[in-house]
């Protein structure tokens, strides 16, 4: 079964930085796109960042300038380094992965997150 695994989240100070790591597993189709949402208590799931297997970035306004978002197709595994890091960054982080090809009817795949704390 296909897994996402994100890790690298954690504790850091107003203007510290984070690598975060998506690990995708079971299975062998390409990935077609990366995408890293976050969601903070009492709001919505944004997409911060995303990537596709051309190496094209789409980023969201909050994130641009501060965020690079990069993937390794060979080691079907993502990244989000975040630079800059502000309180209003703090949320659960969760890579989405998106497959050339469905497993068992889907195509797009979540990981359990991994949370940021910006302090200040």
């Amino acid at each position: 079964q296909v897994q996402v695994v994100e890790s690298g989240g954690g504790l850091v100070q107003v203007g510290g930085s984070l690598r975060l790591s998506c690990a995708v597993s079971g299975t062998t189709n390409d990935i077609d796109a990366i995408g890293w949402y976050r969601e903070a208590p009492g709001q919505r799931r944004e997409q911060v960042a995303a990537i596709d297997s051309a190496g094209s970035t789409n980023y969201a306004d909050s994130a641009k300038g501060r965020f690079t978002i990069t993937m390794d197709n060979a080691r079907n595994a993502a990244f989000l380094q975040m630079n800059n890091l502000k309180p209003e960054d703090t949320a659960a982080y969760f890579c989405n992965a998106f497959l050339s090809e469905a497993v068992a009817g889907r195509y797009d795949f979540w990981g359990q997150g991994t949370q940021v704390t910006v302090s200040s």
